[in-house]
C-alpha cells in the first residue's frame, strides 16, 4: 500500500474529455459505420441496412436515434407513397469526414485485415484426426 501512496500524482493524466465524449458516442458498435455511410450521401433506412452487413433493424434504429439526439443525423420523412425515411448528416456530422478518412487510412496501415476465411489463418494450428 505504501507504494500506491508514494506515486507521482502528476504522472496520472486524465484522458481528454473530448476524446471520452467522442468514443462514448462513436465507439458504440455500428455508430461509426453508419456515419461513414452517411458521409458519402443521405440514405434511406433500407439502404443503410444493406450497406452495413450484420446490423439488425432494431440496432440501426437505436443508433440512428442516438446519433440524431447527439445532433449528428437528421431524419426526414418522405410521405410517398410509399412512406420512406431518409437520413442525412447535419453540419456537425459532416464535419467528422476528415477524422473518419484519417482513421480509415490509419487502419489500412496499422490494422491487419480480417481473413475472409478464418480457417485459413496462419496462426491457427492444423488439427489432425
Amino acid at each position: 500500500m505504501a507504494a500506491e501512496q508514494n506515486h507521482d500524482s502528476a504522472a496520472c493524466k486524465r484522458v481528454d474529455d473530448g476524446i471520452t465524449r467522442v468514443f462514448q458516442l462513436l465507439g458504440k458498435r455500428w455508430s461509426g459505420p453508419i456515419v461513414a455511410v452517411l458521409v458519402e450521401q443521405p440514405a434511406y433506412f433500407t439502404d443503410l441496412r444493406r450497406a452495413i452487413p450484420g446490423i439488425s433493424e432494431r440496432m440501426l434504429s437505436d443508433r440512428l436515434a442516438e446519433l440524431g439526439a447527439a445532433g449528428l443525423v437528421l431524419r426526414e420523412v418522405d410521405e410517398g407513397p410509399p412512406l420512406r425515411v431518409c437520413y442525412r448528416l447535419t453540419d456537425a456530422g459532416a464535419a467528422l469526414e476528415p477524422a473518419l478518412r484519417a482513421l480509415a487510412e490509419w487502419a489500412k496501415s496499422h490494422l491487419p485485415e480480417a481473413s475472409a476465411c478464418p480457417e485459413t489463418s496462419l496462426e491457427r494450428p492444423a488439427v489432425h484426426r
